[in-house]
């Protein structure tokens, strides 16, 4: 039911929950609490720390206006006898619900001296013991609605219990009915426990099946086998002018035998940052084209685009193969001469961002498809690329090196390929934390560097300057930089705002070592390569996981020189200091996962595949392990056929494949 057509909510009200994604009644009770307040009152006031407490108003509460944004609402109340002084700051609205004689709960501290209580919350009908369970909120949007929105429509709402009995039987689970009322409306911490547990295990069961059952899906699938001359293939590699290293070679094997194979390749190379996972999946595109098919290859922003058809190209002409570039930002007659080349087999390898999708594009023999930092997105998007020919070979790119164990159960229908160890040739890039106040250091280490012609990123999280949130902006930190350079360097800003042409421009310029130090927000965190950059340095370092850290790290080190990367933080941050001591994006990624769960992973907010409404793969892995195993035996006992959840998810899964 649409959310519109529930109880107390109205026009203004449903906006504002489509903004949380509420859009209907099932939404609505899968909007789990993140978080509960319990409510035991304190039996005694004790100074300094967070009371709550029952007390009478015993005068009438008077409000002072102290400044524009700033008033302060007091009155004396009573509790066992004992009249204490109450104020409340920027609550002057709750003055006509707080009558002599009412009673009413108080949150904050006590202070014997003054004899005063500071609430920091007021609340109405509450009672001992009582557990209020707290939502997240938009502007316009208060936790009581909330609450009262759900409560009034719950008891309505057909709640469909689908998770297999035997699985609700095997660990004791509450139902569905009862998970749900509990996880809003719980008497008890036990209640919630008790419902959280049967929600987690229910997520990542839907989860686990989907992956497994795609895992058998794609096993399943056959396809001509692609018949190439090796020995070609083995003059490109030793055309390159550098030795493969073992994970390369091995990872190369790998993509080879899936080419050879009558079983459709579905696999994910997953690489550190600089680890060279381009030039394999190039060693695949060639041998794709050996065997008589054409390649895509689909990256998320344009930047990285540019940089795969480039490198790609400059290695792949020369073999005869026809590469093109095909971007958001071409001309709608330049799209059209694209699709026409790319019908008629005049295009190789074509190379793009979601232009790739469009469905105006029709390859002729589409054999292989590549997709670039994979989690970016959507499985739907996946597949509509993959829908453009009847079989082909797909691969998976990532540079974020997530732990063998978790990638093993979070890809569980791909096949795995590692790249860790890094080219030949290059140095650890020294990494150090430097606080605001030692920036003079960092800039004279910085002005060594382009002594030395070499150039500089300088990252930091916003582009304006917001008195907010006090972050260092790209285009204050260009003047401050002009300034202590005194003009004499050639510094430009770069960022996701910018014109795609404006972009370009600026990073040709920087590729050309026309500039020498580029600004820039996390644009450049991924796909740049300029091998003439020796240093990065990142403000406000404390914004960021240690995944994108290391993302943006790993965009210098790609040459044989020295390099240096400065966390520029004043904060004493233990989490930061992962970096001083690693390059080793696999134990970052370790650690980053261990400190701040699933939700930076991969350094960017999920696409959804991933997106858990509940369940946590920090915290519930073991869960995560239990229901894989039970999604494998559910689906080789062919027992989903008689649930009619999990049998329209296979059927949309045919329908899609």
């Amino acid at each position: 039911m649409d959310i519109k057509n529930l109880h107390n909510v109205g026009e203004k009200t449903a906006k504002l929950l489509n903004k949380l994604g509420i859009y209907n009644d099932n939404d609505l009770i899968n909007f789990y609490p993140y978080k509960y307040n319990v409510y035991n009152f304190s039996k005694e006031y004790i100074d300094n720390i967070t009371l709550i407490t029952r007390v009478k108003i015993e005068s009438n509460p008077i409000v002072i206006y102290i400044k524009k944004n700033l008033n302060k609402l007091s009155f004396r109340a009573s509790s066992d006898k004992n009249i204490i002084n109450v104020v409340i700051f920027n609550r002057a609205f709750l003055k006509i619900n707080l009558l002599v004689g009412k009673e009413v709960t108080l949150i904050g501290k006590y202070d014997s001296k003054k004899n005063l209580f500071t609430a920091s919350d007021i609340k109405f009908n509450i009672v001992n013991g009582q557990i209020e369970p707290v939502y997240h909120l938009v502007k316009g949007l208060t936790n009581n609605i909330i609450i009262k929105i759900i409560k009034s429509n719950l008891e309505s709402i057909n709640i469909i219990d689908y998770l297999p009995i035997e699985y609700q039987n095997k660990y004791n689970l509450v139902s569905k009915n009862k998970a749900i009322s509990d996880i809003h409306f719980a008497c008890s911490l036990e209640s919630i426990n008790n419902a959280k547990k049967r929600l987690i295990y229910e997520e990542l069961f839907e989860f686990s099946f989907k992956m497994n059952y795609l895992k058998k899906l794609n096993q399943k699938k056959l396809k001509n086998a692609k018949k190439f001359d090796e020995e070609k293939v083995s003059l490109l590699i030793n055309s390159l002018g550098f030795s493969l290293t073992d994970d390369q070679k091995s990872s190369v094997n790998d993509i080879l035998n899936d080419l050879k194979s009558n079983k459709k390749m579905n696999r994910l190379l997953l690489g550190d940052v600089g680890s060279g996972k381009t030039i394999v999946a190039t060693i695949g595109i060639y041998a794709n084209f050996l065997s008589g098919y054409q390649s895509s290859l689909m990256a998320p922003t344009e930047l990285l685009a540019y940089q795969h058809y480039y490198s790609i190209n400059s290695i792949l002409d020369k073999f005869g193969v026809t590469v093109e570039l095909i971007t958001g930002s071409m001309t709608k007659k330049e799209k059209e001469k694209i699709y026409e080349r790319v019908k008629n087999n005049e295009i190789d390898l074509l190379i793009g961002t979601h232009s790739l999708l469009n469905d105006n594009l029709i390859f002729n023999n589409l054999g292989l498809v590549i997709t670039d930092e994979q989690h970016r997105f959507g499985v739907n998007q996946r597949f509509t690329l993959q829908d453009k020919s009847m079989s082909p070979d797909i691969l998976y790119l990532s540079a974020t090196p997530i732990p063998r164990t978790y990638a093993m159960t979070i890809y569980g229908d791909l096949d795995v390929s590692y790249i860790k160890t890094k080219p030949f040739g290059r140095k650890e890039i020294i990494t150090k934390l430097k606080k605001e106040n030692e920036i003079k250091e960092v800039l004279h280490d910085m002005l060594e560097q382009i002594k030395l012609g070499h150039q500089i990123y300088v990252v930091c999280p916003s582009i304006d300057q917001n008195e907010e949130n006090d972050l260092t902006s790209v285009n204050l930190l260009k003047d401050k930089l002009n300034i202590a350079f005194k003009n004499m360097i050639n510094i430009e800003i770069i960022h996701g705002k910018m014109k795609s042409n404006e972009k370009d421009a600026i990073m040709n310029d920087f590729k050309n070592n026309q500039i020498k130090i580029l600004i820039s927000t996390t644009v450049i965190e991924v796909g740049i390569d300029v091998k003439n950059a020796t240093m990065m340095v990142i403000f406000n370092a404390e914004r960021f996981g240690l995944a994108t850290l290391h993302q943006l790290r790993g965009r210098i080190g790609r040459n044989e020189l020295q390099c240096y990367c400065y966390l520029i933080s004043s904060f004493d941050n233990d989490r930061l200091k992962v970096m001083e001591e690693s390059n080793d994006g696999f134990f970052i990624s370790q650690k980053d996962f261990e400190l701040r769960g699933h939700g930076d992973l991969f350094g960017i907010k999920q696409s959804g595949d991933m997106n858990f409404k509940i369940a946590n793969l920090k915290n519930d892995y073991n869960i995560l392990l239990l229901a894989n195993e039970d999604t494998k035996k559910y689906i080789e006992s062919k027992e989903y056929l008689k649930n009619d959840y999990y049998k329209n998810i296979v059927d949309n899964f045919l329908i899609v494949d």
